[in-house]
């Protein structure tokens, strides 16, 4: 494909917004609703608006933002329940009030309760982008003196969590959002898609980081000795119990539970884990009296929870209990930017635990096929594929004949075989790659991406650079 033809396709795609930095407008004018979009859009911000604060929380509950723009009086829910409700769901988010009813005191009250700024109707877009920027770049001023603050404690929090793709640093973004609240959080998403690393990384970036995280595994443990592990029991309380047990919400006092596999739970754990997750009580089995204890839950499912409610397996009050704060981890196959960081990752860590002290490298060709497979074990799987490529290499180098694939029967023999030669980098193989899909797609954005397995908006800054190389 032809240097002319990437540029003629990157000029389509050239006022496309970017989507690093999101913004919620809420307005219950359409009009003023409407101008405030097409303002930030013009910025190159990814916009979602609300008309209502109802509908803006609905947004937040699905996903953070860095900056909101609110009107004070609303229909239903005002500006300042708005503001209220959104830092304590999300204490990092950058706040900016509206209204044409201005008062001194109702800045102040505002201000008092987290809003960045205040804004009185009408406003100029330039005063709007103005105030938007210094926001955001507070926002960005905190994050940075929070990464400096770890750096000197030695701790990464993202420990084990590889990422360059969107989908992976919108969750990132959200972890770090969320991790200084103790509301319980839900981490839902296909098996080996690293949802306790990201249990990890809240419980490191917690207040509670210096007390216990203990993990469970509901679903290694026996129905009926659910509610000992998890509660403890009283000494001769059944057959077995020759002495008094401390169960694991004891351990955790303090810290934070992670219960994996929490559809795992049996009928009467449920009930006693909505007890805890109601009041904090917990009541060893065979005794009466019950005990106040401090625990942060973070539940973990590959399992389709409101389906298990459907069909009467889990209770619904509890699924909304553990469901307050929701994080759902893509898949591998959702998030296709990460196999190359990930793979070289697991190629160095394997490596060091063999003893090796030069990693093998990946040839572009085998990078490829990586890039193509399903993965339907997710992150788990890849690392896995890696760990047996390393232990058959015997050339330095992982090839091809080193994953247990088949062979690829699309027509993509020519760019292949370009690469196989040396005559391509791996940068061009891609690029390559993905104007031919984009060729094949008749030039449509959406159905490349789709066949490609990336977003859009991965599409489109991958077109754009294209286009600055010329």
């Amino acid at each position: 494909m032809s240097a002319n033809r990437s540029r003629s396709i990157a000029e389509d795609v050239a006022k496309e917004p970017a989507d690093d930095i999101s913004v919620l407008v809420v307005d219950d004018q359409a009009p003023i609703r409407e101008s405030m979009v097409i303002t930030f859009r013009r910025e190159g911000y990814a916009v979602e608006s609300a008309e209502s604060g109802e509908q803006a929380l609905e947004l937040l509950f699905r996903k953070p933002f860095d900056l909101i723009v609110t009107d004070m009086r609303l229909n239903g829910m005002n500006g300042m329940e708005v503001l209220t409700r959104s830092k304590e769901l999300f204490p990092d988010t950058e706040i900016v009030v509206m209204t044409a009813y201005g008062t001194i005191e109702g800045a102040v009250e505002a201000i008092k309760s987290g809003a960045y700024d205040y804004l009185t109707k009408p406003f100029q877009p330039e005063e709007l982008t103005l105030v938007a920027e210094r926001a955001l770049e507070r926002k960005g001023l905190a994050q940075r003196v929070r990464l400096l603050e770890e750096e000197v404690r030695g701790q990464d929090p993202f420990e084990g969590i590889v990422c360059a793709s969107p989908p992976m640093n919108e969750v990132l973004k959200m972890v770090e959002q969320v991790a200084r609240l103790d509301s319980t959080v839900l981490i839902t998403g296909e098996s080996g898609t690293g949802k306790e690393l990201v249990a990890r990384a809240l419980h490191r970036l917690s207040p509670r980081k210096d007390k216990p995280l203990v993990i469970v595994n509901c679903g290694a443990i026996p129905e009926n000795l659910q509610e000992s592990e998890l509660f403890g029991h009283a000494k001769g309380s059944f057959t077995g119990a020759y002495a008094d047990k401390r169960g694991l919400f004891d351990e955790a006092h303090g810290g934070t539970a992670f219960l994996d596999e929490v559809g795992e739970l049996a009928p009467m754990a449920q009930v006693k884990m909505l007890r805890f997750l109601q009041n904090g009580e917990v009541r060893r089995v065979g005794t009466t009296t019950s005990r106040n204890l401090d625990v942060r839950i973070i539940a973990a499912t590959n399992r389709n929870l409101e389906k298990s409610v459907e069909d009467g397996t889990f209770r619904e009050d509890l699924f909304y209990r553990l469901n307050v704060i929701p994080i759902e981890l893509p898949s591998l196959r959702e998030r296709r930017e990460d196999i190359p960081p990930l793979a070289q990752h697991f190629v160095r860590r394997i490596a060091a635990r063999m003893g090796n002290a030069q990693p093998p490298s990946i040839s572009p060709r085998a990078m490829e096929r990586l890039l193509k497979q399903s993965w339907r074990g997710n992150v788990r799987e890849l690392e896995n594929i890696i760990e047996r490529a390393a232990a058959l290499d015997r050339d330095g180098i992982l090839g091809t004949d080193d994953l247990p694939f088949a062979e690829p029967e699309r027509n993509e023999d020519r760019i292949i075989d370009q690469a196989r030669r040396g005559s391509l980098t791996l940068s061009e193989l891609e690029k390559e790659y993905i104007l031919e899909v984009l060729s094949e797609c008749s030039g449509s954005r959406k159905n490349t991406a789709r066949r490609l397995g990336i977003t859009t908006a991965t599409l489109w800054r991958k077109l754009k650079q294209y286009e600055k190389e010329g």
